[in-house]
């Protein structure tokens, strides 16, 4: 918890409230969200998941320690999804968020916040070492939330997702432990005072809300 910004694990009675802020963000969400690829002649057919199945996968995942799924509110509200998913233990110890947030309330902080505050979790009480965000390169104002935050772009991975209907480019961001020693929630909030007023981060951060194991786009 952030002032007004909660993050909390997602829940099946989530799904009203959940579904009303897709249904209204379906123009804001749909070119960036992942979709899934036409079946190969030998490939199983994959269709969307429910919101249950979502949630019972999002939750199977979680208990095996592959995945952590949460909820974004704002002021009492749901307005997005946040889950840090392809966990790796042993020797590398990493993971990738992606993330999805209401149009309403772009603009405020949200995601950026909501991001820290799950980096700083993931390092200091989950124990990872790396976390991976990836975006489209067309994706301007996601990309700047990420540098703001200071995650380093490594280079771009081509064809790396299906989103919107076709495979695209993804640029990789990453950060490492040792490169926020005093947590990235801090970082953020010096940064945030020395923004000038009215030059806050847009907030176009949009994540897949229906497939449950999908990095930043």
């Amino acid at each position: 918890m952030d002032g007004d910004i909660v993050l909390r694990p997602i829940r099946l009675r989530d799904q009203k409230a959940w579904r009303e802020v897709n249904r209204r963000n379906r123009d804001w969400l749909r070119p960036w969200e992942a979709t899934i690829p036409p079946p190969t002649p030998s490939g199983p057919v994959v269709h969307r998941p429910t919101y249950r199945q979502m949630v019972r996968h999002l939750r199977s995942e979680a208990n095996a320690g592959r995945m952590l799924p949460f909820v974004i509110e704002y002021q009492g509200r749901l307005v997005g999804q946040l889950t840090v998913a392809g966990i790796t233990w042993g020797s590398m110890c990493s993971g990738h968020v992606g993330y999805w947030v209401d149009e309403a309330v772009a603009g405020r902080g949200v995601v950026p916040t909501a991001v820290a505050m799950v980096v700083d979790h993931c390092f200091r009480t989950v124990g990872l070492h790396r976390i991976e965000i990836c975006i489209r390169p067309e994706n301007g104002p996601s990309r700047r939330v990420v540098e703001k935050l200071g995650f380093r772009e490594e280079g771009l991975r081509p064809r790396y997702l299906h989103i919107d209907g076709a495979w695209r480019d993804h640029l990789v961001y990453a950060l490492t432990a040792e490169e926020v020693p005093d947590g990235l929630l801090a970082r953020w909030r010096r940064a945030r005072s020395q923004e000038r007023p009215g030059h806050e981060l847009p907030g176009r951060d949009r994540r897949n809300p229906g497939i449950p194991h999908s990095p930043g786009n």
